[in-house]
């Protein structure tokens, strides 16, 4: 049995099969980024989109840290409206580069998501 996370930091326990969800925003966002995946041809083409997207996406956590760090050295740790837009722009970076990962791996979004919550579920058990 899965434990989720029901946003006060409390787990509640789910069976796995409650962690299905109807087609969202997520699956739409999903299917958008079919439409933007270029990749460059390689050596390795079995490898090739896996690597090039997991270093786009720790390049894109690069950019949001570094806009953290602008918060901090530049705007007196106060999130600024335009800081606030450029964090929601990169992190939608993030997110694109994840999602496509999974694609990439063969994941389905829901057994990323669900074997997250189980794997935070045991680490945080005892709390």
């Amino acid at each position: 049995m899965n434990k989720h996370n029901d946003g006060d930091g409390a787990y509640s326990r789910l069976a796995p099969e409650t962690v299905k969800r109807e087609p969202n925003l997520l699956d739409t966002w999903m299917a958008n980024t079919n439409k933007t995946a270029v990749y460059p041809d390689s050596f390795n083409k079995e490898l090739t989109g896996a690597v090039y997207l997991a270093l786009g996406l720790n390049g894109e956590a690069g950019e949001v840290a570094d806009e953290i760090k602008k918060i901090l050295r530049n705007d007196n740790g106060i999130i600024t409206p335009a800081r606030y837009e450029k964090l929601k722009l990169e992190l939608g970076d993030v997110g694109w580069y994840w999602l496509r990962l999974c694609k990439e791996l063969g994941f389905s979004l829901e057994e990323v998501m669900a074997a997250n919550i189980e794997k935070l579920a045991k680490r945080y058990e005892h709390r």
